[in-house]
């Protein structure tokens, strides 16, 4: 049975269409990777999926034990948000918020959650410092941290790597996909292609067409100008004109 499931979903904002006539399903441990060019509705997709906005038509479903309110979110960050004045501790800690109903504090097992999640994510050191003095790449620890404590089933993550440097966006790249091998389903917004090609169980590609299927479907699929260049580069061995 399908963790998320899709059906004939039109997506836009004020009755304009973005998106329109998309259907796909995530099953339990898959790994999707969303591509396609800007403005194409891929934000908007998750924001959907999140319930953060309606769908102008079509129906989202959940199964598999999976409730809508467990599924972590890592958003892309806004000058704000990377300024934001609070400690390591308190920003992981606010990922339990879901599990705390009407309760206006955290119990001890939360408490417990969030440390195991800042271990988990090399950042336990750092739980009392404050996260606006911390490195672009700590920051997204912080908050990869903080989406672990709202779920242990389903991520959603909005380009985790923009901004980072080289080295820092491999290990994050790593940091998830670790937590794909623990069996948490990925769902991920990504530029970046090769990445894409390389973790990804399945992809959604998001524009003029509309793609879904698995990674090696993907890299036979030929209406994806934006895409054909990398996938080639990529995939196809060149020619060694001495031979």
């Amino acid at each position: 049975m399908a963790q998320l499931t899709c059906k004939n979903l039109v997506l836009g904002y004020d009755s304009k269409e973005i998106i329109k006539g998309l259907s796909f399903s995530v099953n339990k441990g898959d790994y999707l990777a969303i591509i396609g060019e800007n403005g194409s509705g891929k934000s908007t997709l998750m924001k959907t999926i999140l319930r953060l906005n309606k769908p102008l038509s079509g129906t989202i479903e959940t199964g598999d034990d999976l409730l809508p309110d467990e599924i972590g979110y890592l958003p892309q960050q806004t000058m704000v948000q990377k300024d934001f004045p609070a400690s390591v501790r308190e920003i992981v800690l606010s990922g339990c918020q879901s599990r705390c109903g009407r309760r206006p504090w955290y119990n001890k097992e939360e408490k417990q959650l969030a440390e195991q999640n800042m271990v988990k994510m090399g950042i336990y050191g750092l739980a009392g410092r404050c996260y606006r003095e911390l490195s672009g790449g700590q920051q997204q620890r912080v908050l990869l941290a903080r989406a672990l404590c709202a779920t242990q089933k389903m991520l959603l993550l909005d380009e985790p790597v923009t901004g980072l440097d080289p080295q820092v966006t491999e290990e994050m790249y790593d940091l998830i996909q670790t937590l794909h091998s623990t069996g948490i389903t990925i769902i991920m917004i990504s530029h970046d292609i090769e990445a894409a090609l390389k973790y990804a169980t399945h992809v959604l590609h998001i524009g003029q067409d509309l793609f879904y299927g698995t990674r090696d479907q993907f890299v036979h699929y030929t209406n994806c100008p934006d895409c054909a260049g990398q996938i080639r580069k990529m995939y196809v061995k060149p020619i060694n004109p001495l031979l």
